[in-house]
């Protein structure tokens, strides 16, 4: 029997509709299981539980009633320290809520409380541990949302991505990870770093609770992903390219999937991108560390020795070349973005490894973002799904990615791919 801390926020909600649970007893339930799990994962940056229950009881009706959400600490709130993952931010108090946060509100979530990012959202990593194994990473930069949500703290969380910072850490720690089309929810009240890839999107414990937030804080219709569908998928099997740092665990793990959605009547056939792809991932750390040099200008002028040396080290690098190469960067990103529907055209989705492998161990490095860099700049929907275990038991994922605006084929989709799957 699914305990009440790890029922999925749709599970939730219609038990509570059918008088089977209230939104008090499912808020407890996750209060309990921080209250146990806390102290061993440290997906929180700031919590507290008294504060917890004053908002779980002032959330207000709507599509999302009751529900506890984890808000990544580079997403400001007002009535909680926003605090970046720096210590040059510590005990900043922001006045107002993030756009994401003040939509999440509306639709009658609360939030449980700020989760643990990378130094803002970008290397240096937090506390944070995998809760599948504590001697792993969960991946970062949405290191305490993806934790939180995989630990049973909550069961939505917000999180960002500029290169994999959704896909990866939610694959690390068994839960869905969403990264919408850009722009789809707005940024205001966000730390940006890259203007260029910078997006905000959602993990869960399902593709429903993925579908049913976006939907419930953009007002845009992210569909039913458990519905069925009137045929199997046309799918692009992609390696991308980085298909050489694949581990034999992920290479395998491509091989099952598409073997299972085969069996279960897809088309899958391997595609290689052309060049222009290439050319754009390659370009990825420049606009990227570009970017993230000029959104730090103030706290590399004024507050240098509270800047990671690994951060200063890449934003002194970014600062150290030419402005061609950030402007040719966003040129092959665009060039990339509309060779884009040719380079699929006939299939509805592409199927690509979420990660390299699994969760590395230790907490020093969140991993790599190899397979996820190319689908951020290419500014389409990308979604994670758990799928089963490696060699040392740590959670796998598969990556559904689209077209831009495709958002909710891409989450019915890869509902289908996670039923073939099994």
């Amino acid at each position: 029997m699914t305990e009440t801390a790890d029922l999925t926020a749709t599970e939730a909600l219609a038990a509570i509709r059918a008088g089977r649970l209230t939104a008090a007893t499912y808020a407890e339930a996750c209060l309990d299981r921080i209250a146990a799990r806390e102290p061993e994962i440290n997906a929180f940056a700031w919590f507290d539980p008294a504060q917890a229950r004053h908002a779980a009881a002032a959330a207000r009706p709507g599509p999302l009633a009751g529900m506890p959400i984890g808000v990544k600490d580079v997403l400001e709130t007002a009535d909680l320290p926003t605090q970046h993952g720096s210590p040059a931010w510590s005990g900043y108090r922001p006045r107002s809520d993030a756009a994401c946060v003040a939509a999440a509100r509306a639709a009658g979530a609360f939030v449980m409380g700020k989760t643990v990012t990378t130094e803002f959202a970008t290397r240096h990593p937090g506390p944070t541990a995998n809760p599948a194994n504590p001697a792993h990473t969960p991946g970062g930069s949405s290191s305490g949302s993806a934790a939180g949500v995989g630990a049973g703290f909550f069961p939505i969380a917000f999180g960002t991505q500029t290169a994999g910072s959704i896909v990866r850490p939610a694959a690390f720690c068994g839960v869905v990870g969403f990264k919408p089309s850009y722009g789809t929810l707005h940024r205001a009240g966000m730390k940006v770093m890259s203007e260029s890839l910078d997006t905000i999107g959602v993990m869960a414990r399902s593709l429903a609770d993925c579908a049913l937030a976006m939907s419930a804080m953009s007002g845009l219709d992210f569909g039913a992903p458990d519905a069925k569908v009137p045929r199997a998928p046309r799918l692009a099997l992609v390696m991308g390219p980085s298909a050489d740092q694949a581990a034999p665990e992920t290479v395998a793990l491509m091989e099952r999937a598409a073997e299972a959605c085969r069996r279960a009547g897809a088309t899958v056939t391997p595609v290689t991108l052309p060049g222009v792809f290439a050319e754009a991932y390659a370009a990825h750390p420049y606009v990227m560390n570009m970017e993230s040099a000029e959104a730090l200008g103030w706290e590399l002028a004024h507050a240098r020795a509270q800047i990671s040396e690994v951060l200063r080290e890449r934003m002194d690098w970014g600062r150290a070349q030419p402005v061609s190469k950030l402007i040719d960067g966003r040129a092959a990103f665009a060039a990339a973005r509309a060779a884009f529907p040719a380079a699929i055209e006939g299939f509805d989705a592409v199927l690509c490894p979420s990660a390299p492998g699994e969760a590395p161990k230790g907490l020093a490095w969140t991993g790599d973002p190899a397979f996820n860099t190319l689908w951020t700049l290419l500014h389409g929907p990308c979604v994670t799904v758990p799928a089963g275990r490696g060699p040392n038991g740590l959670p796998l994922g598969v990556q559904l990615a689209g077209r831009i605006g495709d958002d909710a084929a891409v989450l019915s989709w890869a509902a289908w791919v996670k039923a073939a799957l099994g």
